[in-house]
């Protein structure tokens, strides 16, 4: 059996209609090639453990074939899964939750190995801003 650690709870994904709204109307973005990361700090009303929310996505532009989307993003949240445990330790504990989506930009399919490559900078990248950014209320 896998440690919880490394799971992909329904608690942790992107749902909520009004915060994906939010999220691509007042977020901030940065770009680790091929993937478009935006995220928008929340204040929390109280310290929780679902601290993260997490969505993904993938252009139909590029990909006319649904199979094709969808193996992207099974790509992309799987090396979410496996990389997500230094931005989650980081934002433990804290009075503020990270609402987080990942678009992938990319023209052509690559390997998983090179999403896991690239999901790793995007979490780095992602936990040095947590240090330094403040959160802002939710309406």
């Amino acid at each position: 059996m896998m440690p919880a650690q490394f799971t992909l709870r329904k608690k942790e994904k992107l749902k909520s209609r009004k915060l994906l709204q939010q999220v691509f109307a007042n977020s901030k973005s940065f770009l680790v090639f091929p993937i478009k990361v935006f995220y928008l700090p929340i204040a929390a009303t109280e310290p929780t453990n679902d601290t993260l929310k997490v969505g993904v996505g993938v252009s139909s532009k590029h990909f006319k074939r649904s199979v094709d989307r969808n193996r992207i993003k099974r790509q992309m949240r799987e090396a979410y899964r496996l990389q997500k445990l230094p931005l989650h330790s980081c934002m433990q504990g804290s009075a503020q939750q990270l609402a987080i989506f990942f678009l992938y930009i990319h023209k052509e399919k690559v390997s998983t190995l090179f999403v896991l490559q690239k999901m790793e900078l995007v979490i780095q990248k992602l936990t040095s801003i947590v240090h330094e950014t403040p959160a802002t209320p939710i309406d």
